[in-house]
């Protein structure tokens, strides 16, 4: 059953251009897909360094409206990055990426093409109406690795339970095992234009070539 998201009127009225693209699919999480890392390495990670030598990191296209976003919401985007900006910093350094699982590598293939933050959620550990709202005061998780995440004024996915992801580090309540069937992915976006169209198409082309996504939903919350 499609989760219902909606976007709160509080992150709105702070940056109007807010909108999140989603697709949520059945799916056999895989290891890895080794004909999408032929293609990360030898087409993404070079297009990725032209983008930074052209525009600077934080100038990306995407990137640097998701942290003028960031601003408007009170948050420090040089301290509380992006996630996007975090995985091209990653590649511009020449550190490359993390093999976690094909969904995720897939997940940060989209987002590192778009500039946009993008976060993938086991559809089993969250509730059915999702809100992506601005965090609250004292507002913390436990982020996928790491310690507690104080999510105070990020951009924040969040269920009747609590918060479970942000455009900057996912907690760990909805990360994706082997065990995941169905995912949502949600591209989170701070731009105008039609740049998040095109993140989505591209986006539902990779999760079915690269992890195999079947009977995708794929619409846009604004």
């Amino acid at each position: 059953m499609r989760k219902q998201l909606a976007i709160d009127e509080e992150m709105k009225a702070k940056w109007p251009d807010t909108r999140v693209g989603c697709l949520q699919y059945k799916v056999k999480v895989e290891k890895k897909n080794e004909e999408m890392w032929a293609y990360l390495k030898k087409e993404i990670f070079k297009r990725t360094k032209d983008a930074i030598f052209d525009f600077g990191v934080t100038e990306i296209p995407n990137i640097k409206e998701s942290r003028a976003a960031y601003k408007a919401f009170g948050k420090d985007p040089s301290r509380y990055r992006v996630s996007s900006e975090a995985l091209i910093r990653r590649i511009g350094q020449g550190k490359g990426l993390y093999e976690v699982n094909t969904v995720v590598d897939v997940n940060n293939l989209i987002s590192i093409e778009s500039g946009f933050s993008v976060g993938s959620y086991d559809t089993a550990n969250i509730g059915e109406d999702l809100v992506f709202r601005i965090g609250r005061e004292g507002e913390t998780y436990k982020g996928i690795g790491k310690d507690e995440i104080n999510i105070e004024h990020l951009p924040v996915l969040a269920d009747e339970k609590g918060a479970i992801g942000s455009s900057t580090s996912d907690s760990e309540r909805a990360m994706i095992t082997d065990e995941a069937r169905e995912v949502l992915t949600l591209i989170y976006c701070f731009s105008p234009g039609d740049e998040l169209e095109k993140a989505l198409e591209y986006g539902k082309k990779y999760l079915e070539k690269y992890a195999g996504a079947t009977d995708m939903e794929s619409w846009i919350a604004e």
